[in-house]
């Protein structure tokens, strides 16, 4: 089963036109610039704005066909705005509870208590709005959009009001999100750090037109994208922990290009995460080299070589056992190494984040 959205909305100076299918679990991210018809197309699913013609079918369920469409009352949509929106006279649970007796019994997927615990708000149950922070208050929004049990999850750049710590503060509980609900999150952001984080599908929007949509690593590898400046560039993979190093508190993550050598965050062995590679943060050579401080060096062959922002900047996609990462070098280099497709070479992988 999958989403499909097919929408075509026209205004003066813009167009959205967009014909997708995504996945029916997990988080798909809206990526773009601002103007690029994000929210636009979140509406649309949401049914705040009912274009003639357009197309949107949830799993097995059709919502919205040519001339035939459900209300956004009739949908079962979860939202939530930049903007928390909380009625400021009701209680943390009050708010809660008013989307709650929307949804009969019957139809009732997650309960009250499941919400509350997902995004650890129980504390705050008896709380006013006026005394909540900003992140307290988004992670309330969220738990009152989960309380309708909802088939679909709409994210409007729920982070994007908040401060740097406030970001860091409600992460952690997006990404319990993603483990645990079994429903489609459709993610809006112009924010490469949350796309890295949370995402397992790309949708990258430009002009009202999708440039690409695919999984996270994919589309993050595509050298032909607006996506991140030579700076931002890089690749997610996701690995697992198998082995880890007391002494230098270190830990070894498994993936299918190799293994990395990572900061110990104390998980498990087998404990699976996420890493984001930075290009900047990967250097290439023709052989591998034992005298160096670098820990992380793995075989890999040149798939792409394209120019950089800057003329001295070029960027190389590599597979390592099929998995693509990214290197920046310099175009000197790049020229004195014989970059090419088809050149064999060794990753001297710098540092790797461990995301979640």
């Amino acid at each position: 089963m999958s989403l499909r959205a097919r929408f075509r909305v026209a205004h003066p100076g813009f167009t959205l036109d967009v014909d997708l299918r995504l996945p029916a679990r997990g988080v798909t991210a809206l990526f773009g610039a601002s103007g690029s018809g994000k929210t636009t197309l979140l509406r649309c699913m949401a049914g705040l704005d009912i274009p003639p013609g357009g197309f949107l079918q949830v799993g097995n369920d059709t919502w919205q066909d040519g001339a035939f469409a459900l209300p956004a009352h009739r949908r079962a949509v979860g939202m939530v705005f930049q903007d928390a929106a909380l009625f400021p006279h009701l209680s943390v649970r009050d708010n809660l509870l008013f989307g709650l007796k929307r949804v009969p019994a019957a139809e009732q997927r997650v309960s009250l208590d499941e919400a509350v615990e997902l995004l650890g708000i129980g504390h705050l149950l008896a709380r006013g709005p006026e005394h909540l922070s900003g992140g307290e208050k988004q992670r309330v929004a969220i738990a009152r959009a989960l309380a309708v049990s909802p088939r679909l999850l709409l994210l409007d750049e729920p982070l994007a009001a908040l401060d740097v710590k406030r970001k860091r503060e409600i992460l952690p509980y997006l990404e319990r999100l993603h483990d645990a609900l079994a429903i489609p999150v459709v993610y809006v952001t112009h924010a490469m750090e949350e796309v890295a984080r949370l995402a397992d599908h790309l949708v990258v929007l430009e002009q009202g037109r999708v440039q690409a949509s695919g999984p996270l690593g994919s589309v993050l590898a595509r050298l032909d994208l607006p996506l991140q400046g030579d700076d931002d560039a890089g690749v997610v993979i996701d690995a697992a922990i198998t082995e880890r190093d007391t002494r230098w508190h270190l830990a070894r993550a498994a993936f299918a290009g190799g293994a990395l050598w990572v900061r110990d965050g104390g998980r498990d062995t087998g404990q699976r995460v996420r890493l984001r590679i930075l290009a900047r943060d990967v250097s290439l050579a023709l052989a591998p080299h034992a005298d160096s401080s670098i820990l992380n060096v793995l075989p890999g062959m040149v798939d792409e070589v394209v120019a950089g922002d800057h003329p001295a900047v070029t960027l190389v996609r590599v597979s390592a056992g099929g998995v693509p990462l990214l290197a920046r070098v310099t175009a000197k280099s790049a020229d004195a190494l014989g970059l090419a497709p088809g050149r064999e070479v060794w990753l001297q992988v710098k540092s790797a984040a461990v995301l979640e």
